[in-house]
């Protein structure tokens, strides 16, 4: 096997930094990084130049086309193909590319979804370039990261609030560095999104229509084996799964993704793969690339890649940790508490910023990683509680304990473990425990937000933890700016804070009935345990005012995300809801009625052979069954009943909620009888693959 040069692989399909300043003029590529790095105004005429050499490397390295890459809100991605091709006098064709094509496109705004935003009738919408995001190669397309508006201005995708939040937080963040006579040109947050993923077989999931139409088993009885031993989580991988892997790392390096780790997770055909912080909107784009790339990937290796937040019931559902920090231009991150945080003012101003960024907005942050699938996930004890809360560990509650009552701190010991073999290591202890239970958790020099689902693209809460920590630096700013006595009124501050926000503050169990009680009872923290109970606080008034203030959405906006979010959340049950529908009426009940004709012929055919033969297991399995398939069938009809309901609901939310409080209900009852009687039936008339089998599958 050819050995492989990792370093000459990575980015290789990316016309990066590197590429430009090899190509470009020195004029050109010193603009185009201050337009990158400033937020300076991009020059047509520097456009021109990046264009010209963009489109010669594209051709070089095997591109045909050019489409402008965007995120609109359907949760994917989108592209429309353009060749290069331009007719040529002498009847051939020359290979053109202009700065005015990489700049704007105009594909049809109007089949997606806008909210109300737009008519149907009105179709003109523009893709605008995003210079601080790279072009790349994908299937002899050159890709260009584009942000996407209706005719009108109105964002109609993911990446432009995202854009608009990280020039917030970068205002807000330079004015209170400002005051610590600190001068940067940028202030940027950075995003890690760890990854998880189940890998089944082709051929077993081309069979379930259930995973084909919705991406999650419906149905299934629970295997004799599951998770229970935790031998898969950090276990051996196995070796169709190791050549996915390798594979998958191949084409994301050439990307310039930086997948860096994998393992393999708690459930049965559950993985996992990490990448290195890079920059938020271009972690976001990264990892929309990944999950295509993920997808396209395992189908060459004759498994299909799911990335549904509960694709089985009874094993762990999948996550996407979003990994979150702030830093300057000069590398210094803004979290960062060094050897002795109790004296490091800047460092505490900003944690402060980021708790009451999340007891001041709670729901925007619960709302963010609401959807159909995650709902299924948050609080089943694998993933944090629908209730926000702030995990800080030890150390840092200490301080903050210390600040607010104005008492000295005392420190934490370093404590060196020793493992009672002279050949190990000694190395210290950290000064505070992981805490997997914790919604948003301190983890050293970044926070760990662990709601998200692993099919959510990262920008919905980061667009709303940018704005929100925005706002709380702000505030700072505001009221610093003028101090007399800086440090007297820095410390106030500090205290204030920490006193009026310490709610949100948690280190114990979150999987616990008394954290429940405790966080909505006595902290009054809000349980946003739906996407129908979180999605339409995106209208309070104090969110939108907070949102609209920072320039990251217009009311208009706001109004269209929260039908889009709401419609996406209906039509994904709905469709769920005829899936099952589907399925008992042209399979399940089929094949229990089948098997139930094989034991009523058995039982025949025995008694009539002689009649000391009891058939015990025949007759008790036939009356089990015929009890559940009337069952069945009566739960059937109901679902479709209450499916047909929703057509005459009045609006999006009483159709939200009527999702919530009928349709999803009657599905988990007609579940639960076709799961009892695929335990009851012959696995030879079952007629799909059982959970063992797409479990177990790919081992």
């Amino acid at each position: 096997m050819e050995k492989k040069n990792v370093p000459e692989l990575f980015g290789s399909k990316v016309f990066d930094d590197r590429i430009m300043k090899a190509r470009l003029s020195s004029s050109v590529y010193n603009s185009l990084r201050k337009t990158i790095d400033e937020n300076q105004k991009l020059d047509e005429e520097v456009a021109e130049a990046v264009a010209l050499q963009m489109r010669d490397w594209a051709i070089e390295n095997g591109a045909t086309h050019f489409t402008h890459w965007f995120q609109p809100l359907t949760g994917v991605t989108a592209e429309k193909h353009d060749s290069f091709i331009t007719p040529s006098p002498d009847g051939g064709v020359i290979m053109e590319f202009s700065g005015k094509e990489l700049i704007k496109g105009e594909p049809d705004a109007s089949s997606f979804p806008s909210g109300g935003l737009r008519a149907t009738f009105e179709a003109r919408g523009y893709t605008a370039w995003d210079p601080t995001s790279y072009a790349f190669i994908k299937d002899h397309t050159l890709c260009i990261p584009t942000a996407f508006c209706s005719y009108s201005g109105d964002a109609l995708d993911k990446k432009t609030p995202l854009l608009r939040s990280m020039q917030a937080i970068d205002k807000q963040a330079k004015r209170v560095l400002k005051l610590f006579g600190k001068e940067v040109k940028y202030v940027r947050t950075s995003v890690g999104p760890e990854q998880e993923y189940f890998l089944v077989d082709r051929e077993m999931f081309e069979k379930r229509p259930d995973l084909v139409y919705t991406g999650r088993t419906l149905f299934g009885a629970m295997p004799p084996k599951g998770q229970e031993l935790d031998d898969h989580y950090f276990g051996v991988i196995k070796p169709r799964v190791t050549a996915f892997m390798e594979d998958l790392n191949d084409e994301l390096w050439k990307l310039g993704i930086l997948a860096k780790t994998e393992h393999n997770e708690v459930a049965p055909a559950q993985h996992e793969l990490a990448p290195i912080f890079s920059t938020t909107n271009i972690a976001t784009d990264h990892n929309q690339l990944m999950m295509e790339i993920m997808q396209k990937v395992a189908r060459k290796h004759d498994m299909v890649c799911l990335l549904h937040e509960k694709p089985f019931a009874g094993v762990n559902g999948s996550g996407k940790h979003n990994n979150w920090s702030m830093a300057t231009d000069t590398g210094a991150n803004l979290l960062s508490p060094g050897e002795t945080p109790y004296e490091n003012a800047q460092f505490l101003l900003f944690l402060c910023a980021v708790i009451q960024a999340v007891d001041d907005y709670q729901d925007l942050l619960r709302l963010s990683v609401a959807t159909a699938g995650n709902d299924h996930r948050l609080g089943a004890n694998e993933a944090p509680p629908a209730i926000i809360s702030v995990f800080l560990g030890d150390e840092l509650s200490g301080i903050l304990d210390a600040i607010k009552n104005d008492k000295p701190y005392q420190g934490t010991e370093k404590v060196i473990m020793k493992l009672g073999v002279h050949t190990l290591p000694r190395f210290s202890r950290d000064t505070t425990d992981r805490n997997r239970t914790s919604p948003f958790a301190f983890t050293g020099n970044k926070f760990e937000f662990r709601s998200l689902g692993s099919s959510n693209s990262i920008a919905c809460c980061n667009i709303m933890l940018n704005a929100a920590v925005a706002e709380s630096l702000k505030q700072y700013a505001d009221k610093l700016e003028g101090a007399k006595d800086f440090e007297a009124e820095l410390h106030d501050l500090i205290k204030e804070v920490i006193t009026k926000h310490e709610r949100i503050l948690f280190n114990g169990n979150g999987y616990s009935e008394e954290w429940v009680k405790e966080a909505t009872q006595v902290r009054g923290l809000s349980n946003l345990k739906t996407t129908a109970d979180a999605m339409p606080h995106l209208l309070d008034k104090k969110n939108m005012d907070m949102l609209i203030a920072h320039k990251v959405f217009s009311e208009t906006e706001l109004h269209s995300r929260c039908e889009i979010m709401l419609e996406n959340y209906c039509k994904t049950v709905n469709i769920e809801g005829h899936t099952m529908v589907d399925m008992v009426r042209k399979n399940y009940l089929p094949a229990i009625e089948g098997y139930l004709y094989s034991l009523a012929k058995t039982t025949s055919l025995m008694k009539s052979v002689s009649d000391k033969v009891k058939c015990e297991y025949e007759v008790s399995t036939m009356e089990k069954l015929s009890g559940l398939t009337d069952l069945i069938m009566a739960s059937d009809l109901k679902l479709e009943e209450a499916l047909e309901a929703l057509k005459k609901c009045p609006d999006i939310m009483k159709t939200s909620e009527a999702v919530r409080d009928d349709v999803i209900p009657k599905m988990e009852e007609l579940r639960k009888y076709v799961d009892e009687a695929e335990v009851l039936t012959s696995e030879k008339c079952w007629p799909f693959p059982s959970y063992g089998k797409l479990l177990f599958s790919v081992y």
